[in-house]
């Protein structure tokens, strides 16, 4: 249960000023919501919602000259403790800055309020046959604030980029109530340091967003959804790269999914891989691609697959028929909250890796996880082909091995010019790491730009730099 704040009463009663009633909430208001990734999520025992930037710089200004630090929240989806909080915090809710202000045709883009959820987002510019351009599984609960605060990837980043490529112009607030409002609309805009670049990525620790310009693009619908089979990582390697070069520009998605990851997910949600006319394969493709007025997509698709089964790639395949079986196929990829049934202690991992390295590093990781624990430790490992992305779920762990399982995980990737945060960021859980793999110059210069952006350290103390 959420513990009553220890703040002052008389902050308390300014803060209730400022925002109106319906703008704070307390520990008894608290306790009934879903706290999110985080059990600490809601520990602060205060919430302050605002609705406008006036009313975020104000309880900037109002916290800044109390001493009080606010942890910004969005749909509390993250992974890595970012948005965790403590007693004596405020947490600043993104929920009532929700209006999606405008959908600009010509120009392509949308400007929208930080509490905005990517699926509302997703479903305004679909009116107009446009979209965002980027997707992942949370689409339904992260709010574009916390997508730019953790410079969020997903299915489409090998091709539109992750969200700082989607943003062109971005307002924020400073930890003392200024307002940096740069909501430019094009793309060229070559006038000094890039600040919406720094705060994307920053996780609330530099400046909280309020307002973002997104880039829209144009909406195709999906022509084929296949499920693939591959004799190996490097075959899956083979099948994507000839499926990016047949397809150049239609591809809207290379997910790869090893067999203990798909087939764990599919009988959670009563299915079988054998029920897609799939034999067991060591790793599957997931890949759509999209419309082309000039193309049969779904004929050369079954046709390219085939070439690549032909050849000893491709050990079986799988082509959605309708709608329910295509939302089936990505219910498998996308519901990686399936594995904690049945491995209730998993953990997870985001990693990127070269794709020349890729398949190597997962048999390794493997390999040096069954030597240091166990040959039937549960290892479910997914993710983007396309940019590397691997997401790894480790479970049954034995107490104290978190640091050990990390070494398995993260050592060496530096070297391969891969990184041990591919999406999920630092936040809480991953200081150990990056005081670790970080460079320390790099640390160091991080330091001074969060100390002249926020000089006394109320904006998420103790995320990415303790």
């Amino acid at each position: 249960m959420t513990a009553p704040s220890p703040l002052d009463p008389e902050f308390l009663a300014r803060l209730d000023a400022l925002l109106g009633p319906a703008g704070v909430q307390e520990a008894a208001a608290l306790a009934g919501l879903d706290p999110g990734y985080h059990p600490d999520n809601l520990a602060a025992g205060v919430q302050a919602s605002p609705r406008s930037v006036a009313e975020v710089s104000g309880l900037l200004a109002l916290c800044h000259g109390a001493g009080v630090s606010v942890v910004p929240q969005g749909g509390r989806t993250g992974l890595v403790g970012g948005g965790a909080t403590h007693s004596g915090q405020v947490i600043l809710s993104t929920r009532r800055l929700d209006r999606v202000v405008e959908i600009d045709t010509a120009a392509r883009l949308a400007v929208v309020e930080a509490g905005v959820t990517l699926q509302r987002l997703q479903e305004a510019a679909a009116e107009h046959g446009l979209t965002p351009g980027i997707d992942l599984a949370a689409r339904g609960s992260a709010t574009i604030g916390g997508l730019i605060a953790t410079n969020a990837g997903g299915i489409e980043a090998f091709r539109r980029g992750t969200m700082r490529d989607r943003v062109l112009g971005l307002e924020f607030v400073r930890a003392d109530g200024t307002v940096v409002s740069d909501l430019v609309r094009v793309l060229k805009n070559n006038t000094g340091y890039d600040l919406k670049d720094l705060i994307a990525g920053s996780e609330g620790t530099l400046g909280i967003v309020t307002r973002a310009v997104i880039r829209l693009e144009r909406l195709v619908p999906p022509a084929a959804t296949a499920f693939i089979g591959c004799a190996s990582a490097d075959s899956a390697l083979v099948a994507a790269g000839r499926l990016r070069d047949r397809f150049p520009g239609r591809l809207r998605a290379l997910e790869i999914l090893w067999h203990d990851y798909a087939a764990t997910v599919a009988q959670e949600h009563g299915q079988s891989l054998s029920g897609f006319g799939l034999d067991p394969a060591p790793v599957y493709l997931l890949t759509e691609a999209e419309q082309d007025p000039d193309l049969d997509i779904a004929t050369a698709m079954e046709a390219e697959i085939g070439a690549l089964w032909e050849e000893g790639a491709v050990t079986g395949a799988a082509l959605a028929q309708n709608e329910r079986q295509r939302e089936l196929f990505w219910r498998i990829r996308d519901d990686s909250d399936a594995v904690s049934r049945p491995c209730p202690d998993a953990k997870t991992f985001d990693v990127s890796v070269p794709l020349s390295a890729l398949p190597a590093y997962v048999a390794r990781i493997r390999a040096d996880l069954a030597a240091a624990f166990s040959p039937d430790m549960r290892v479910y490992v997914f993710g983007h082909l396309a940019d590397g992305n691997l997401h790894i779920m480790v479970g049954d762990r034995p107490a104290g091995s978190m640091g050990r399982i990390e070494a398995i995980l993260y050592d060496g990737l530096a070297a391969l010019g891969g990184s041990f945060s591919a999406e999920h960021g630092i936040g809480l859980e991953k200081q150990d790491a990056f005081r670790r793999y970080g460079d320390p110059a790099r640390r160091a210069a991080m330091a001074a730009i969060k100390a002249a952006l926020d000089p006394t350290g109320i904006l998420n103390p103790g995320k990415i730099l303790s």
